[in-house]
């Protein structure tokens, strides 16, 4: 079950932003543009995580982050335009996981709310992944197509691996790049281009019309299995 992310900012673009970018890494996501429709969707719905404004029309964030930390421990990430040390420290004394100001990178975003849940959320990837045709089993480090092994490239398995453990999820070209490349790598996106042509072709899979490794255009890949 995918996490579920309550975004509470008055400002619709923002929401709307993170809206796109936070499904099309598969969270579900659900949105407040008050203290007072914040505090009833984190009681209704029970958010895996809260992003939180702080410059809200009927009240302040902080008192609102105040009032969750009365009777829920959900993680909470402020984002606001609020730059000083004192709003900082504040919302971190009052129970914020995490702050993030405005302007603000949607990657690193997306980096830190992954590292909020990242210990929150049980991993539900299984181990071994079958269709019947296309078989990927992430602890003996196999991948067989139709019964027969399939050998890859050290970053070619990688890359598969890290699909297969965020299956039917994106997983942007930038965290590919990063993690498998590294750092320095993060521009060069025809190395991931090369390497999925690559794993594509070794798993019978159409470029035309993929039924596993699916590109969504600018973002990144998706494994459907």
């Amino acid at each position: 079950m995918p996490a579920q992310i309550l975004v509470i900012d008055d400002e619709n673009q923002i929401r709307k932003m993170l809206r796109i970018a936070l499904k099309s890494v598969g969270y579900d996501v659900s949105e407040a543009d008050s203290v007072a429709s914040g505090l009833a969707a984190t009681v209704r719905q029970q958010p895996d995580l809260v992003v939180l404004d702080l410059g809200l029309p009927d009240g302040d964030g902080l008192e609102l982050l105040a009032e969750l930390r009365s009777f829920s421990k959900v993680p909470v990430i402020v984002l606001s335009v609020r730059s000083g040390d004192p709003d900082k420290i504040k919302a971190l004394d009052l129970g914020a996981q995490d702050y993030v100001t405005k302007p603000f990178s949607v990657e690193e975003l997306l980096a830190r709310i992954r590292a909020q849940l990242r210990d929150r959320l049980p991993d539900a990837t299984p181990v071994l992944l079958d269709d019947g045709y296309l078989q990927i089993d992430l602890a003996r480090r196999l991948v067989c197509c139709e019964g027969r092994i399939i050998e890859f490239t050290p970053k070619e398995y990688a890359v598969l691996a890290k699909l297969a453990q965020h299956r039917q999820c994106v997983i942007t070209q930038r965290q590919l790049l990063e993690q498998i490349w590294g750092l320095s790598h993060v521009q060069d996106t025809h190395y991931l281009r090369i390497v999925v042509s690559h794993i594509r072709q070794k798993i019978g899979d159409d470029p035309t019309t993929p039924r596993y490794l699916i590109t969504e255009a600018g973002i990144g890949y998706r494994l459907m299995l």
